[in-house]
């Protein structure tokens, strides 16, 4: 049985495209997995702590030396690792909040971008992903134009998205973007164009 992981990251839990972009992904993917199982964590209601002393502490004290203080620390990025590594797939929707994925996603990734647990590091020096054979989906929004304008250098959404999840060792195999979903005018004919890229990508 296939598990797809769906993390959601918009503040807005309705009228949020991320969210609606990331609706039909799920429904076409269990159209294509109709034995498999969607797990959720949204992080608009889940909150994602940031790391603190105690954490990085943890995160480079072996584990057998771990406390009572350390082990509290990392409860939450034990257990967010455990659901990634259980999952065979990802779905991750974002819209864009100044240039960037929201702080709760970033949040998200500094609690399970660990040495030895997601990743490693070589005699050499050089980083690997240590999360293998997983793939991910993105489902992101923006409400203004990137694409094409000046504006295009300084959106590091899905830049930033491909690098971290590299970095662990999880390829994204497609990404579905909306722009300009603030125009109203626009935004169905949109819809139409990526709903349909779904389907023939999913």
């Amino acid at each position: 049985m296939k598990i797809l992981l769906r993390i959601d990251s918009s503040s807005r839990t309705e009228g949020s495209h991320s969210r609606k972009l990331a609706d039909f992904i799920e429904k076409h993917w269990k159209s294509n997995h109709p034995d498999g199982q969607v797990r959720y964590r949204d992080l608009a209601t889940y909150h994602i702590p940031h790391i603190q002393n105690d954490t990085i502490l943890g995160f480079y004290t072996p584990e057998h030396q771990h406390n009572n203080v350390l082990k509290k620390a990392l409860s939450t990025s034990n257990e967010l690792i455990s659901e990634l590594e259980n999952a065979n797939e990802i779905l991750i929707s974002s819209p864009l909040y100044n240039l960037n994925v929201p702080s709760n996603l970033k949040a998200y990734f500094d609690q399970i971008t660990r040495v030895d647990k997601t990743f490693g590091v070589d005699e050499k020096g050089n980083y690997f992903g240590m999360l293998k054979e997983k793939i991910a989906y993105l489902a992101l929004a923006k409400g203004g134009s990137y694409k094409g304008t000046p504006m295009e250098k300084y959106d590091f959404q899905e830049p930033y998205l491909k690098a971290i999840l590299h970095h662990i060792g999880i390829d994204v195999k497609n990404t579905f973007s909306i722009e300009g979903t603030s125009n109203p005018e626009v935004l169905q004919k949109k819809l139409n164009e990526i709903h349909q890229q779904i389907q023939e990508n999913i």
